[in-house]
């Protein structure tokens, strides 16, 4: 399935001299050094093959045309050199199309077009050859044993790796393409009998509904529009650059998303829990995958709430017990303690940024220098108390602790909000910010999908799978907010 803007359909011409004259007026042939056509003759009669450079096989173009060339039956009529032509096409994908707007779609995607002099229909040949790299395990996702292949920015490809885990014959990858310039080739993935139909009829309208130049953002463009996010900052659907997360989706029931020149897929729909996954649970066994699960849960509560419960005590200490009075600075300060925390945030924050930008032989001196030097210089100086750099370390430890950067992103600034909350009213801002961040998660859903599904609206099944991580043959059961036609993964004994 397509999804095509309307547009005045003109049909290949029976001359190929007018073809030719169309790539030159409307496409750049002989403008554009990559875009080209070799033209021969078969049997006396003329055919053009008009293809991208750096987009396709050399190889399987140079058999083809060999395969044509070197045809000598000269007893055929003139009239048959179009079937004859199609027959000689060495390749298992051949297809026909009867418009210049699919020609010229066919060729700056990187197919090959043939069109024989005095028919109107083109002959497309698949002889696509992306430049890419190699499937490699995602930096973002890494395990300590597992798979080590990963996504790439090449759509063929992904589901390829996708399809050899699941070689179910209704799995299903459905081919769209968004951008009216930039046209760039979406596949929807779901399995028939378990996604939900509604739940791919609302991700096939979304997607046939974008109407844009281009997405030459790819996926995270395609994300906004589908779930319409605006200024929420918490993330609505969930990436994954590991095709065995992809294939453990697609069983559950959710609809994936393969946008061409991105090596992130889009898992719809998502909850906030699903941004607390990692493969690495799945990688060991149910004890230490559920230990490696709740300290992972604490280290995202640290770094929502430890900066804001220890500026309260700093600010009232007389709601400390007296064990704990030796909580809060100790050393007197001109600056606030609230804008040293502030600070120590943003400087992380630089810090962050510039080891993103940083070549990787340098990022690992530039951290050193900023964690030893920088950090003690400004301790000594008065700048901040030692407390300050400590406990916004530790969250910004549980933020990297997050496996979604988009969740942990998101958290930090629910941090800082409440941090303000905090310094002005105290223990009622404290309070208060927790109360509306509750009910921000709350009031979020994603294609029809509460974010804070099991916990609200409560489902104690779901949500026991959420605390604990089962043994596979114990979770015989879909998780029912992706409501799959197939409920269990496993056929019941009778």
């Amino acid at each position: 399935m397509t999804s095509e803007k309307p547009r005045n359909m003109k049909p290949v011409p029976n001359r190929v001299a007018e073809v030719d004259a169309y790539m030159e007026e409307k496409v750049g042939l002989g403008v554009s050094f990559d875009l080209g056509v070799r033209r021969i003759k078969v049997l006396r009669k003329d055919v053009h093959l008009y293809y991208i450079n750096g987009l396709t096989d050399t190889e399987f173009i140079i058999e083809i045309l060999n395969s044509l060339i070197h045809n000598r039956n000269s007893e055929i009529m003139s009239s048959k050199v179009f079937d004859v032509t199609k027959d000689l096409l060495v390749h298992q994908s051949v297809e026909e199309l009867t418009t210049m707007d699919e020609l010229v779609d066919k060729v700056l995607s990187g197919l090959i077009v043939i069109v024989v002099d005095g028919k109107p229909i083109g002959l497309v040949v698949d002889v696509r050859s992306y430049p890419g790299r190699q499937p490699e395990e995602p930096d973002t996702e890494k395990v300590v044993r597992g798979s080590r292949d990963g996504f790439v920015e090449n759509i063929i490809v992904n589901t390829a790796i996708t399809r050899r885990r699941i070689r179910d014959e209704r799995l299903r990858f459905e081919m769209l393409h968004v951008g009216e310039r930039s046209k760039t080739d979406i596949s929807i993935g779901y399995i028939k009998d378990i996604a939900d139909p509604d739940l791919i009829d609302i991700v096939r309208k979304e997607l046939n509904s974008i109407e844009v130049d281009g997405i030459t953002m790819a996926d995270k463009t395609i994300e906004e529009y589908i779930v319409k996010q605006g200024y929420n900052p918490y993330p609505l659907v969930r990436y994954t650059e590991r095709a065995d997360v992809a294939a453990t989706h697609l069983l559950e029931g959710h609809v994936l998303i393969y946008v061409d020149t991105s090596p992130s897929v889009i898992i719809t729909p998502s909850t906030l829990f699903h941004h607390m996954q990692h493969a690495e649970e799945y990688r060991q066994s149910p004890a230490v995958g559920t230990m490696v699960r709740w300290t992972r849960f604490l280290g995202i509560f640290v770094s929502i709430y430890l900066l804001p419960i220890w500026l309260l005590f700093a600010l009232e200490p007389s709601l400390l017990p007296d064990k704990l009075e030796f909580i809060g600075p100790n050393d007197k300060t001109r600056i606030p303690i609230v804008v040293q925390i502030f600070m120590s945030d943003i400087g992380i924050e630089f810090l962050r940024m510039a080891a993103i930008h940083t070549p990787t032989p340098l990022s690992t001196a530039m951290g050193l220098v900023a964690a030893v030097l920088i950090g003690q210089i400004a301790i000594d100086v008065g700048l901040f108390v030692p407390e300050v750099v400590l406990y916004a370390s530790i969250a910004t430890i549980g933020t990297f602790v997050t496996p979604s950067l988009e969740l942990g992103v998101a958290n930090k600034i629910s941090r800082l909000v409440l941090i303000v909350l905090v310094a002005i009213f105290k223990m009622p801002g404290l309070i208060i910010g927790i109360t509306l961040y509750i009910i921000l998660l709350t009031s979020i859903k994603t294609l029809n999908t509460p974010y804070l599904w099991p916990l609200i609206p409560f489902q104690p099944k779901g949500l026991s799978h959420i605390l604990l991580r089962r043994p596979y043959p114990g979770s015989a059961e879909r998780p029912s907010i992706v409501h799959p036609q197939d409920k269990y993964r496993q056929p019941r004994k009778s």
